[in-house]
């Protein structure tokens, strides 16, 4: 008869580690990961931008808009029009709501094309608005 609480040894079995549940938690963190970061997205253009003595890094510009030297405005790597602008940052904006928008505006641009863009940005409801500079 077989006593009670008693080992059964046997040379045949081996201890195995099951990995299982933490290749599950690592596929999990991979997922939030993924699902959590924001994604900068570039304007579409080079920009030949003016120098400030005071000008300052940006930490968080998610919505970059460009205007070259013909005014005409890039965002997302597209050139669109001037009466899709704000429709364009209401749309990016609802993806992030707290980026923030940076204008990249070329020096030989107008400044009407430059107000006009901020009003729009402004009108969409992003009122912290940047115009960015390069470095001295």
């Amino acid at each position: 008869m077989r006593k009670p609480f008693s080992r059964v040894t046997s040379s045949d079995e081996e201890a195995d580690i099951d990995i299982t549940p933490m290749l599950d938690v690592v596929f999990i963190m991979l997922i939030f990961f993924i699902v959590t970061s924001t994604f900068v997205k570039e304007a579409g253009i080079d920009v030949n931008r003016p120098q400030a003595a005071t000008a300052v890094k940006k930490a968080k510009a998610n919505i970059l808009i460009a205007i070259d030297a013909n005014d005409n405005i890039w965002i997302d790597r597209r050139q669109v029009d001037i009466r899709s602008v704000r429709p364009n940052i209401e749309r990016l904006h609802a993806e992030n709501p707290q980026g923030s928008v940076v204008i990249q505006a070329d020096k030989e641009s107008k400044t009407n094309t430059l107000i006009q863009v901020m009003d729009a940005s402004r009108q969409a409801g992003v009122y912290n608005v940047s115009i960015a500079a390069q470095e001295q």
